[in-house]
């Protein structure tokens, strides 16, 4: 059955409502919510349902209050979760009422796939890349799923150069396995070289069969986040040794990136290109720097120089874009590739004529071959909002992530981490989203999560830092708003260090 005109003005409305009203107070549901909400699950499956209406009753009366406020919420500040906005709210309810199969390129039967296709190269242009030079482009689960895409494009593509070399020109990991494809390239051994990775690319080189120890980690003793480049020069000359390297932009826990300047950006791609390696760039959430323009960010936009020099490109599209769960992005300049890596074989019922210029069938460059349409909710934000929105999005949760920072700097419970040997200024002109902080007080530092989290005010991250507990803001809602978030954030940190002091 069709959707009916009549039911997306009312699913319009309802969401366009939904949006109108105050996000909830409280960052977190109370405990006795999480335990009503427990309590009643369904222990058994019903023999007989209860109908529609009482479900959605159960759901929302019973259920809803059980989960945290992190896509209406600005005070959800864990994981870089993203909010979603309402044009891509109002988006995804409909990709769950026309239910379309995207993986199929049919042009005369639907238009899914020239949106998702469209989608892409606008995406593309929103971060500043030239839609032309990026044709294997997907959207993916999340910048995990991105980043197997990449590795094995990378892993593709170093075999081959390295075969190519003692000319074989037919070796490829897709078709003869990844054995095979190295004794025939005359490879021992595969690196992935970068600086602070996130675990998402150890468990991609696990699933490929690379293995997490293929994760080598090359960087500056002084900044841990930066890529060294003179170690990255002697790993590349390692002999019978093929590799990748994994450009992170930005680091998870402080949101620093791994270069810092278009030059050596430039040196990588020249070492990568002399001894044929491959590029990947994992953004999850740190490429959409490129679309800041403001001197007040210019160590972020150094930071994402260079960017466009790589081979392959990861994205989340449900941290800074704001849409809902699941979405990431994969671009790749090299489209060869993508079929021999992902291409489904003698499937007829999924073929579709697929040449040079045309779309390419979801199914045939990605990891799955059936999919959420997930082009929608990015592209109907997308126009909704335009470059513009985004940056202003983009921006207000940069100020409000320094305004965080800069009152951690100045207090005296607190140490504002990585530290800084310059200036208040210096400090806070390398803060993108992330604020990582630790107490000074040891005992307040191993409780300091949980205090606040317990609050049910604002949800923080815990993490570690040189070994020790630390603790992390990730501001990546749409709706961040330093004159309404910071006092806030502020009265909430201050009240742990009170009631710390009280009980001891």
């Amino acid at each position: 059955m069709l959707v009916g005109s009549d039911t997306i003005a009312k699913l319009s409305a309802a969401i366009t409502s939904l949006q109108k009203e105050d996000p909830p107070e409280d960052a977190l549901p109370s405990d006795q919510a999480l335990t009503h909400a427990r309590a009643q699950l369904l222990q058994r499956l019903p023999t007989k349902g209860i109908g529609l209406e009482e479900t959605i009753k159960h759901i929302t009366n019973d259920i809803a209050p059980g989960f945290n406020g992190s896509s209406r919420s600005s005070h959800y500040y864990g994981f870089v979760t993203g909010g979603s906005t309402p044009a891509a709210s109002l988006a995804d309810n409909l990709v769950t009422a026309y239910d379309q199969n995207v993986q199929v390129h049919l042009p005369k039967e639907t238009v899914a796939t020239d949106l998702e296709d469209r989608t892409l190269s606008l995406l593309c242009e929103l971060l500043n890349l030239d839609p032309a030079q990026w044709p294997h482009r997907t959207f993916t689960t999340g910048a995990t799923a991105s980043n197997v895409l990449g590795l094995a494009c990378g892993r593709e593509h170093i075999l081959t150069e390295a075969a190519v070399v003692r000319n074989d020109a037919t070796t490829s990991v897709g078709e003869i396995g990844l054995f095979e494809a190295m004794h025939r390239a005359g490879i021992d051994k595969i690196q992935i070289l970068t600086s602070v990775p996130h675990s998402s690319l150890r468990k991609a080189a696990s699933i490929l069969g690379m293995g997490r120890a293929s994760v080598k980690v090359i960087a500056l003793d002084q900044a841990p986040h930066k890529l060294d480049i003179i170690q990255l020069k002697k790993f590349l000359e390692t002999p019978g040794t093929a590799s990748i390297v994994s450009i992170s932009a930005a680091e998870v826990n402080t949101g620093l990136f791994a270069t810092s300047r278009l030059s050596e950006m430039q040196e990588i791609r020249r070492l990568c290109d002399m001894y044929g390696a491959w590029i990947h760039v994992d953004g999850a959430f740190g490429i959409q720097g490129r679309l800041l323009a403001s001197p007040a960010y210019a160590t972020i936009r150094n930071g994402c120089a260079g960017l466009e020099l790589a081979d392959s490109i990861t994205g989340d599209g449900h941290k800074l874009l704001n849409v809902p769960y699941d979405c990431g992005f994969f671009f790749s300049k090299h489209r060869e590739i993508a079929s021999h890596v992902f291409q489904n074989p003698n499937a007829a019922y999924l073929s579709s004529s697929e040449d040079s210029k045309s779309i390419m069938s979801p199914l045939n460059i990605g990891i799955e071959n059936s999919r959420r349409f997930r082009a929608l909710p990015v592209y109907a934000s997308l126009t909704a909002y335009g470059r513009d929105g985004y940056r202003d999005i983009l921006e207000r949760q940069i100020d409000l992530a320094r305004g965080i920072a800069e009152f951690l700097y100045k207090s005296e419970a607190f140490e504002l981490l990585p530290k800084s040997k310059g200036d208040i200024s210096e400090a806070l002109s390398n803060i993108y989203i992330i604020v990582l902080f630790r107490a000074k007080d040891e005992g307040l530092n191993k409780e300091l999560v949980d205090r606040i989290k317990a609050t049910k005010r604002i949800y923080v991250s815990g993490t570690a830092w040189e070994g020790k507990p630390a603790c992390r803001f990730a501001v990546s809602n749409w709706m961040a708003d330093i004159k309404k978030d910071l006092p806030l954030i502020t009265q909430v940190i201050e009240s742990v260090v009170e009631d710390r002091s009280k009980n001891h």
